[in-house]
């Protein structure tokens, strides 16, 4: 994929599925993994830590994001430091705020300023990057998702936002903005387009990635011959009046 070797930004795979983790694992413009506590409900996870282990094995190479789901900042702490003692490839979510509204940096300070490697979660504007920003270590690394995806999802164009989003971190110069929750193929290239530093793409947007370049009269011939063959299976029978009768 010749396109892959243009883009300055990083793809990470967002997902929860095992096998498919592992076949991405081998792909060279996979560098990294994300999931939460949600995807991994939806494949039936039971063991958090085990499943977490699990995968931290599996791709010792590749960063790899969990979730606390702690709601008090003093157990969100401690989540955090038993995540973070899981492997050295691994990122620990926070939240932006608990369920409560509450922005979460007590917890970001804590923890970046002992050396965590952070990724900020569930973040929709640009003010919430700056303070998010100001409580970050600049000597440590760390990840800022904005969820560009559902900010799309209300009708606003995400693309400037996240120009927005990118200068509030000028001053971190190991922080990373992170483009979340992509609808469309078409984001990776937005997110590189703008500079941004990272995007996390579900397996199922991933699958497209064979139609980068495709020839597009070839495709419009591929989706006319796809409508009759469809129809024809159907057996979808149109009456039409005969031209005596129409007359």
């Amino acid at each position: 994929m010749q396109w892959a070797d243009r883009l300055k930004v990083k793809i990470f795979a967002d997902g929860a599925d095992v096998n498919g983790i592992l076949a991405l694992a081998q792909k060279p413009y996979i560098k990294g993994f994300t999931t939460n506590p949600t995807l991994m409900r939806k494949v039936g996870v039971e063991d958090y830590e085990a499943f977490a282990r699990k995968l931290i094995a599996a791709v010792p190479k590749h960063p790899i994001s969990f979730e606390v789901f702690a709601d008090d900042f003093d157990a969100m702490i401690a989540q955090g430091q038993a995540i973070a003692s899981w492997g050295k490839n691994v990122n620990v979510k926070i939240p932006v705020t608990t369920t409560k509204g509450v922005f979460a940096g007590p917890v970001i300070k804590v923890l970046a300023n002992a050396g965590v490697v952070l990724n900020v979660t569930a973040i929709m504007t640009p003010q919430q990057v700056k303070r998010v920003a100001d409580c970050l270590s600049p000597n440590v690394p760390a990840i800022v998702s904005v969820f560009a995806g559902r900010v799309a999802d209300t009708g606003c164009d995400p693309v400037p936002l996240m120009q927005d989003c990118l200068k509030a971190m000028t001053h971190l110069p190991k922080a990373e903005l992170l483009w979340a929750s992509p609808r469309e193929l078409l984001n990776i290239f937005q997110a590189d387009a703008i500079g941004c530093h990272i995007i996390t793409v579900t397996h199922d947007v991933l699958a497209k990635l064979a139609l980068v370049g495709k020839n597009l009269d070839e495709y419009s011939l591929e989706t006319v011959r796809m409508f009759f063959k469809d129809a024809e299976a159907a057996g979808f029978k149109i009456r039409v009046p005969s031209r005596q009768a129409a007359d």
